[in-house]
């Protein structure tokens, strides 16, 4: 057992593979695409119609997460696109990141103000990793999180890894046992790409909280539903309605789920190369390619695919039948 991850030493194919859970239902959340114009300003109108179509394909936005340029849009920005997310989901569930990152101040009442911030707005937040965190106790970081939350109805975790954003953390079991054992937190995305980890994630939760919710931030590992999580991904902006099908015949056995789910994940191999923070330059790509946003421009601080972006993955929507 590995003593950082919690992640076993040796397991063989039959074990991983005996985990599969066929026919269940599955819980999807898609962290949306914050896309601008030509003026880099935010495109309101485009950004409510991914909140809306999300919603309409039965998966629930996740909104100001990394998709979202959580770690580049500044405070008004972020309240901004709450206010936009609230008038788009007109009474439905949405999730929203508290990022604190960069903030000087006690830590738990950072949270609590942005926690504060989301729930005004009818949100459900999830808190962002802050590299305040790295490097103490399991015992601070769970007694961090504790207090950030204590009487709030609904809350989640966010455990990232560092390829994402460098306030990210994989954390310890200590830290993740600590955190499924608060009350107000209802489950926990895990983005550490490592297939082995987060199956560890999965046997921890079914030992210590079954109704915990792990959901998958894989994106190079989309089958991770087939062994008990859920899943909160950037690559789901790309197509809920895509993704909501996916869950659908794996839920009825259809065995069409699995070329639909190569497909998927044929894209999300291309998206989240390297540089991984770039995939939110091919989700910009590839929405316009769809007509779905003004423009293919991503943040402007955020990194960049090449010129022949939109080639790639436009044989991908065509394979998705897409275009």
């Amino acid at each position: 057992m590995d003593r950082h991850t919690g992640a076993p030493a040796v397991m063989n194919l039959n074990e991983i593979y005996g985990k599969r859970r066929m026919g269940r239902q599955i819980e999807g959340m898609a962290a949306i695409l914050l896309p601008f114009d030509d003026q880099d300003r935010i495109a309101e109108e485009s950004f409510m119609a991914l909140v809306r179509e999300t919603l309409d394909a039965g998966l629930t936005p996740a909104v100001n997460m990394d998709t979202g340029y959580a770690n580049l849009i500044t405070d008004e920005e972020r309240t901004r696109v709450l206010h936009l997310t609230r008038e788009a989901a007109n009474g439905r569930e949405f999730v929203a990141g508290a990022f604190v990152e960069g903030r000087s101040g006690d830590l738990v009442e950072l949270y609590r103000r942005e926690i504060g911030e989301i729930e005004r707005f009818g949100g459900t937040p999830i808190l962002f990793q802050t590299s305040r965190l790295h490097n103490v106790p399991a015992q601070e970081v769970v007694s961090t999180y504790a207090c950030a939350v204590a009487g709030v109805e609904r809350a989640y975790a966010f455990e990232l890894g560092r390829v994402f954003a460098p306030n990210g953390e994989i954390w310890s079991e200590e830290v993740v046992t600590g955190i499924m054992e608060i009350p107000e937190i209802k489950g926990m995305k895990h983005s550490s790409l490592d297939r082995i980890v987060e199956l560890a994630r999965l046997d921890l939760r079914d030992r210590i909280r079954p109704e915990f919710s792990i959901f998958t931030g894989n994106d190079l590992g989309i089958d991770m539903i087939e062994f008990g999580s859920d899943y909160l991904l950037g690559l789901a902006t790309f197509s809920p309605a895509k993704f909501a099908e996916r869950d659908r015949l794996w839920a009825a056995g259809d065995p069409g789920y699995l070329a639909l789910a190569d497909a998927l994940q044929h894209l999300g191999n291309l998206a989240f190369r390297a540089p991984v923070p770039a995939y939110k330059h091919s989700a910009a790509v590839f929405l316009h390619l769809l007509g779905k946003i003004p423009t293919d421009r991503t943040h402007p601080r955020a990194p960049t695919r090449p010129a022949w972006e939109a080639e790639i993955l436009r044989d991908c929507a065509i394979r998705l039948d897409l275009l």
